[in-house]
Formats: C-alpha cells, structure tokens, sequence
C-alpha cells in the first residue's frame, strides 16, 4: 500500500471512530471516557488530513486554500489520485 492510501485509510479509520463515538456521546454526553477518545481521535485525524493536504491536495472544497485558483475543481478529483 502507497503512503496516499494508507494516509486516506487513516482518515478514515479515525473518521469512521469519530462518528461511533458521536453516537455515544449523544446518549452518554457525560462520559469522560469517550469524550477523551473524540478529543484524542479528533486531533489524530485532523493531523492526518493536513498532511495529506500537504502531500496530494485537498480531500474537500474547504481544504483548498490557494487564493488565485479554486484548484478543487482541477483534475483528477481527490478520490482518483494515484
């Protein structure tokens, strides 16, 4: 596996236990625990996307930050990046 998917597989991993732990946490909004574990995954993500922004470009239209060009719309689209 290159290191552009095994970046998206983190950031996936990490996004897929962000939205478990919402669920939790909705229910248990008082639990310590699981709001550590959102904080700590949370950051653990957010570093994964910036440096995959860094390396391969933006995974979303926020994440692109060029002021000349809306470079989210140049080929090919984030998903199909090798």
């Amino acid at each position: 596996m290159n290191e552009r998917n095994m970046l998206l597989n983190k950031i996936q991993k990490y996004d897929f236990a962000l939205k478990e732990l919402n669920l939790y946490l909705d229910t248990h909004p008082g639990c310590r625990r699981a709001l550590a574990l959102f904080d700590k995954y949370r950051n653990i993500k957010q570093a994964a996307e910036a440096e995959f922004v860094k390396k391969f470009g933006p995974l979303t239209p926020e994440q692109s930050n060029d002021s000349q060009h809306w470079s989210w719309i140049d080929s090919p689209w984030p998903w199909e990046r090798s």
